[in-house]
């Protein structure tokens, strides 16, 4: 079952997503060559306790960090450290969860490091591209894989126009969110259109695609928690946390205004 939320509660949720979207905006500000990714956690956490919020991540079973930094060819779940400092060139993904009065905002951004490489440009566009493909099957009356096959279309079709094959990332993807921060359905980032739970009004999801420049294997790191390429590509990913609504999606964690 996807719990169904009142307008009230998804103006909760809306607020919660706020602050993610103003922390990611000040890390995004302040991701430089020379700044390490435990001195980005410092302002993420900063930023989200000032705002009377709560790290979603920090202690999330076990998690030691207020975001997760996932830089080149790692995929997600990358644990900020004080030695992993910054460099021309990189690409960063950066997972961030803020809890507001107990609702539950979830957000990921790319970021080119310096002066990136034309294919990394290419390969954060794409995910990028996929996300929104995603968001915009969020709509009542359609089905979970709608949203899953929005997503790999839009990522096969980008790559048809950038001559890339990107990888899919099978393991990992979107999610319900709201009291928690991971609720039932799992949304694959793949799949046919047409199956799953109906989707209704009050329902919210984090839709979040992972592309990589090569294949799509992944391996675990030994700390627990950094998920790689096996192939050393690198990787890219974006997430919003979107509610349905009888008008279509509300991107909860898009900047104010936006």
């Amino acid at each position: 079952m996807i719990e169904v939320k009142t307008h009230g509660e998804l103006e909760a949720m809306r607020a919660a997503g706020l602050v993610v979207a103003r922390t990611l905006a000040l890390v995004t500000e302040a991701a430089k060559p020379g700044v390490s990714t435990a001195e980005l956690d410092e302002i993420a956490e900063q930023t989200i306790r000032d705002a009377g919020a709560i790290p979603s991540f920090k202690g999330y079973h076990g998690f030691p960090a207020s975001i997760c930094a996932s830089v080149n060819e790692q995929i997600v779940h990358g644990i900020p450290s004080k030695t992993q400092v910054l460099a021309d060139g990189d690409l960063i993904s950066v997972d961030c969860g803020a809890i507001l009065d107990g609702w539950h905002g979830d957000s990921a951004v790319t970021l080119a490091i310096g002066a990136v490489s034309d294919a990394d440009l290419a390969l954060s566009a794409a995910t990028q591209a996929a996300m929104w493909a995603g968001v915009e099957a969020v709509t009542p009356g359609g089905r979970l894989t709608d949203i899953s096959h929005a997503i790999q279309t839009a990522a096969e079709k980008v790559g048809e126009a950038d001559g890339v094959e990107y990888g899919m990332i099978l393991e990992y993807g979107g999610h319900g969110i709201g009291r928690q921060m991971h609720m039932d359905p799992f949304l694959p980032n793949v799949g046919k259109p047409g199956k799953g739970p109906r989707l209704k009004v009050g329902m919210a999801l984090a839709i979040e695609p992972m592309l990589t420049g090569g294949g799509g294997e992944t391996r675990e790191l030994d700390d627990g928690w950094t998920v790689v390429t096996v192939d050393g590509s690198r990787a890219a990913h974006w997430e919003h946390t979107v509610a349905i609504t009888e008008d279509g999606p509300w991107v909860l964690t898009a900047p104010e205004g936006s």
